[in-house]
C-alpha cells in the first residue's frame, strides 16, 4: 500500500493540471475548518478541486506542497481506516522540508473509506495542513458532515454550469453586466435556449441530443439506484420513480404530498403520506429537487401551503419530459431558480391577499425583498395584465418599491403606482445578477 501512495503521489506532482472552465465558486479556506465540496454527481467537484489548485500555483505556491488523491482509484483497494495515516507519513517521507510549511491535503471521494472522520480530525489536529474533500451526495451530505466532523468543516456547493460559466466553457466571453453589441446579443440570445434545452452538466456539453438525453437518463438511475434505493433501503421503487416522473414533468409547479398520495392511490399504487414526504427529503439531499415554500409569517401556514418544486438542471427536464414541445416558461422559471440557488439567498413565493402569484421573494443577506416575476413571453395583453398586477399588488402589501420580470427576450421599463418594474430579457438578467440586488436595492 506505501509504494502505490507513493506512485500516485509522484504520479500527481508528474502531471499537468488539466485546462478547465472555471466557476465562480471559491473555497473560504478558513484556518481550522476542512473545506467540503457537496453536490449531485456528475456536476463538476472534482474539477473544481482542479481550479483551486490551480488558483494555488497562480499565487505561487510549490505544487509539491500540494496532494491530491482519488480515493475510489482501485489500486487504494480495499484501503482500510488503518491505512489512512500512510498517506501523510509517505507524503512527508518524500518530502520531509514540506513539513514545516503550509500544505494543502486535497481527498476525493475519500467517504469510501471507513472511518475517514477520525482520520481528518486527526490530521487537521497534527499537521500544518489545510484540508479539502469531496464526495457524491450520495454517503457525504452537509448535515452528516457538520455532525462526523464535529463542527470542524464549512461546506461549498458545485451546481452544473450556470449560464455565464456555460457560455465561458463554449468560448463566449461577456463582460458582467456590460450590455454585448447586436451580434453578440444574438448569439447570446440564441444559446440560452440551447441551454435551457440542453443544460448544463459539464460532460454533456457538445454532444449530438441523442446521446446527450440518454447520459442525462443515466445519471438521473444512478441518482435512484445509488443515492436513494441502496442509501435508504427504499423498497417501494415503483412509488418512488413515479413520484421523480410526475416531479421532472411539472417543474415550477405546486406540489402537494396529500394531492399526490391520492393520485396514487388512484393508479393502485400503494405509498404512505409519511413515506412521501421522507422520499421528497431524500430527493432534496441528493440535490435532484429543490423546495420553495410560501413567503409567510405564519409558520403553520407555511407547511400546509403546496411547495414549488424545481429541478437543478433544466437538461434532466428535458431528458425525461413527456412533452412533444418545450414549456419555455417552466424551463424559464426554473433556470432563474438555479441562478438564483447558486447565490445562496433566501428563496420564497408569495401569494397576494387577492390570491395572485409571484414566483419568487428573494431575502438576501441584508434582509432586503426583491420581487421576480417569470414568463416566457409578455406580449399577450391578458399575460401581462397577469404578471403585472401580481407583481403591483406584492409591491404594495410587501413594502418593495422595485421589481422584476424576467423574459426570454423582451426589455421595457414600466413605472406603476406601487414603484418601478424592470422587464428583463433572462440573459441580461443572469449576466448581470451578481450586481442584481445592489443595483435594484
Amino acid at each position: 500500500m506505501e509504494t502505490i501512495i507513493e506512485q500516485l503521489i509522484a504520479d500527481f506532482h508528474e502531471r499537468p493540471l488539466p485546462s478547465l472552465t472555471r466557476r465562480y465558486a471559491q473555497l473560504p479556506f478558513l484556518t481550522g475548518k476542512i473545506d467540503t465540496v457537496i453536490g449531485m454527481r456528475r456536476s463538476g467537484k472534482t474539477w473544481f478541486l482542479f481550479q483551486v489548485m490551480s488558483e494555488l500555483l497562480a499565487k505561487g505556491v510549490p505544487k509539491e506542497s500540494i496532494l491530491y488523491l482519488n480515493l475510489e482509484d482501485e489500486r487504494l483497494l480495499p484501503m482500510q481506516a488503518s491505512d489512512l495515516h500512510l498517506i501523510p507519513d509517505v507524503y512527508f517521507r518524500c518530502y520531509p522540508h514540506l513539513r514545516d510549511i503550509p500544505c494543502t491535503f486535497f481527498f476525493d471521494e475519500i467517504q469510501n473509506i471507513p472511518g475517514w472522520q477520525r482520520f481528518l480530525r486527526r490530521l487537521l489536529d497534527t499537521e500544518n495542513v489545510h484540508i479539502c474533500i469531496t464526495g457524491s451526495s450520495a454517503k457525504l451530505l452537509s448535515t452528516e458532515i457538520a455532525t462526523s466532523l464535529r463542527g470542524r468543516s464549512i461546506t461549498t456547493e458545485i451546481f452544473p454550469f450556470s449560464f455565464l460559466e456555460y457560455l465561458r466553457h463554449h468560448g463566449i466571453e461577456v463582460g458582467e453586466g456590460r450590455r454585448p453589441g447586436a451580434r453578440k446579443r444574438a448569439l447570446i440570445e440564441n444559446r440560452l435556449r440551447a441551454y435551457l434545452l440542453g443544460g448544463g452538466f459539464p460532460e454533456v456539453q457538445g454532444i449530438e441530443d441523442e446521446y446527450r438525453v440518454r447520459i442525462l437518463q443515466d445519471y438521473l438511475n444512478v441518482v435512484i439506484l445509488r443515492d436513494l434505493v441502496e442509501r435508504y433501503g427504499i423498497s417501494n421503487t415503483v412509488a418512488l420513480r413515479y413520484l421523480i416522473r410526475h416531479l421532472m414533468n411539472a417543474p415550477a409547479c405546486p406540489f402537494s404530498v396529500n394531492k399526490f398520495f391520492n393520485d396514487l392511490k388512484s393508479q393502485g399504487i400503494s405509498c404512505g403520506k409519511n413515506t412521501l414526504h421522507e422520499y421528497m427529503a431524500n430527493l432534496s439531499d441528493a440535490y435532484l429537487f429543490f423546495q420553495v415554500l410560501i413567503h409567510t409569517r405564519s409558520e403553520r401556514a407555511r407547511m400546509v401551503n403546496p411547495r414549488k418544486i424545481y429541478v437543478i438542471d433544466t437538461g434532466l427536464i428535458n431528458a425525461c419530459s413527456r412533452s412533444p414541445r418545450p414549456q419555455w416558461g417552466h424551463l424559464l422559471e426554473n433556470f432563474v431558480f438555479m441562478e438564483l440557488r447558486r447565490l445562496q439567498e433566501t428563496i420564497e413565493y408569495y401569494k397576494t391577499a387577492s390570491g395572485r402569484e409571484v414566483d419568487f421573494v428573494v431575502t438576501d443577506r441584508k434582509g432586503r425583498k426583491f420581487l421576480i416575476q417569470v414568463t416566457a413571453e409578455i406580449d399577450k395583453p391578458t399575460t401581462r395584465s397577469r404578471e403585472i398586477k401580481a407583481l403591483e399588488e406584492a409591491m404594495k402589501e410587501l413594502a418593495v418599491s422595485k421589481a422584476v420580470v424576467v423574459t426570454l427576450s423582451h426589455e421595457e421599463h414600466l413605472k406603476t403606482e406601487a414603484g418601478l418594474i424592470h422587464v428583463l430579457p433572462a440573459w441580461l438578467w443572469a449576466l448581470s445578477l451578481r450586481n442584481f440586488f445592489d443595483e435594484l436595492g
